[in-house]
């Protein structure tokens, strides 16, 4: 294992040109390590890089002189790379990408990781993220850590011994965060019927985004909720500190908060640091289909761009930039149609601006086929598509559009 020297070291003599680069998405990533690699970008070579939620804008528009720029998904920074033309789009479901780097049709050469320092043991955690990185790992050539004294020691599926790693560089800095979600009286609005919907011991999973969050925050007076989700937050650490998930009536994985990624700020990064009721686990365990079926009560919640009077949605492309991703929302749709007692909700406000979002044809590509659709929820009511026909799927949703908007889309059809 080769020690980089903070102030000067030449990743030229690890990665090859034509080399594909992996990162942890969102605060997960190695930010000495990525900056680093872009820095020296033209002496490397060209190569790829295959990005998942950008928090931090390391890679910009300029950088394609060199650099090939690939992601699942157009959050954060990545969709000024994709305004600007300079970003390819891989559309899958988010379970099937350790498929994919397993099999080579996603080739990962080259990994960066930031993890948490050694335990007593000398193994390593991976700290804010697991997910995707678990194949990557044994797929790498090179693995690249940065070891940060600041990253929180979590618990999951694997841990790191020294001959994992073929280059470390020790640092000390706060990992990346994510600010506090800007919650409007629509969110708040949808967050408390939502709320309305979900009962005791319930399993939640919870998307990306200011709904969700504003959902966690109304079931302040639920009891005895679990969690089972691509992503943990803040809004669950608070809740897990006020008792209200408690993952104690989970019929898998009792007594533990399930997630592959922590996406939120320092709440979560010191909440799930050495705490073994937060277990981290590969995009192979939570999104699989067969372990979501299993799940009782499974509540899914994921917010969208807009939905049509059939129930088709539209969760990649607004005012024709690419902003979400096709993503692990039909993942966790299905298993919570699948779930004993499952809730497949979609959820948004009925309009943006002066626009409604709930329309007549799409803007977008077709995300999730009108044959997945369940509950679609807006400020203005909660219109249940399961075992509805056309007619009445037409009926229900225009009863949840804006009102403003109802005689138009009326019009329309």
């Amino acid at each position: 294992m080769k020690l980089l020297q903070a102030d000067a070291f030449d990743l030229s003599e690890l990665i090859r040109p034509g080399d594909t680069v992996l990162w942890g998405q969102a605060n997960a990533e190695p930010l000495p390590l990525t900056t680093a690699l872009m820095a020296q970008r033209a002496r490397i070579g060209r190569f790829r890089v295959m990005l998942g939620i950008a928090n931090n804008a390391t890679c910009r528009p300029e950088h394609a002189d060199h650099v090939d720029l690939l992601a699942y998904c157009g959050a954060g920074a990545n969709r000024e790379l994709g305004n600007a033309g300079v970003l390819d789009i891989l559309p899958c479901h988010y379970s099937q990408l350790p498929a994919m780097i397993e099999s080579g049709a996603l080739r990962i050469d080259v990994l960066l990781l930031q993890l948490a320092p050694a335990d007593t043991n000398g193994r390593y955690s991976l700290s804010i993220a697991h997910e995707y990185l678990l194949p990557a790992l044994d797929r790498a050539r090179v693995v690249i850590a940065e070891v940060n004294q600041q990253a929180p020691r979590t618990f999951g599926e694997r841990t790191l011994g020294s001959d994992d790693l073929d280059a470390v560089l020790h640092t000390d800095r706060p990992p990346l965060e994510n600010p506090p979600a800007r919650l409007r009286e629509a969110d708040n609005r949808i967050a408390a019927q939502i709320a309305e919907l979900i009962d005791d011991g319930a399993t939640l999973q919870m998307g990306i985004g200011a709904i969700p969050d504003a959902v966690l925050g109304a079931l302040l007076q639920h009891r005895d909720l679990g969690v089972h989700s691509g992503s943990l937050g803040d809004g669950v650490a608070q809740l897990m500190q006020a008792g209200v998930i408690t993952n104690a009536r989970k019929n898998r994985d009792c007594g533990r908060s399930v997630g592959g990624v922590l996406l939120g700020s320092r709440v979560i990064h010191e909440f799930a640091h050495d705490n073994p009721t937060i277990q981290l686990r590969s995009t192979a365990y939570t999104h699989d289909a067969d372990v979501l079926a299993s799940l009782n009560q499974l509540v899914a919640i994921n917010s969208a761009v807009e939905v049509d009077l059939t129930g088709q949605v539209n969760s990649e492309v607004a005012a024709g930039s690419y902003v979400g991703a096709v993503g692990g929302a039909l993942d966790f749709l299905r298993g919570a149609a699948r779930s004993r007692g499952g809730l497949p909700i979609i959820a948004l406000p009925a309009t943006a601006g002066a626009s409604s979002r709930i329309v007549t044809r799409l803007t977008g590509p077709v995300t999730i086929p009108r044959s997945d659709a369940g509950l679609i929820v807006t400020e203005y009511g909660v219109a249940d598509l399961r075992g509805k026909n056309l007619r009445q799927r037409v009926e229900c949703l225009l009863k949840i559009a804006a009102p403003q908007h109802r005689s138009a889309l009326e019009a329309q059809l």
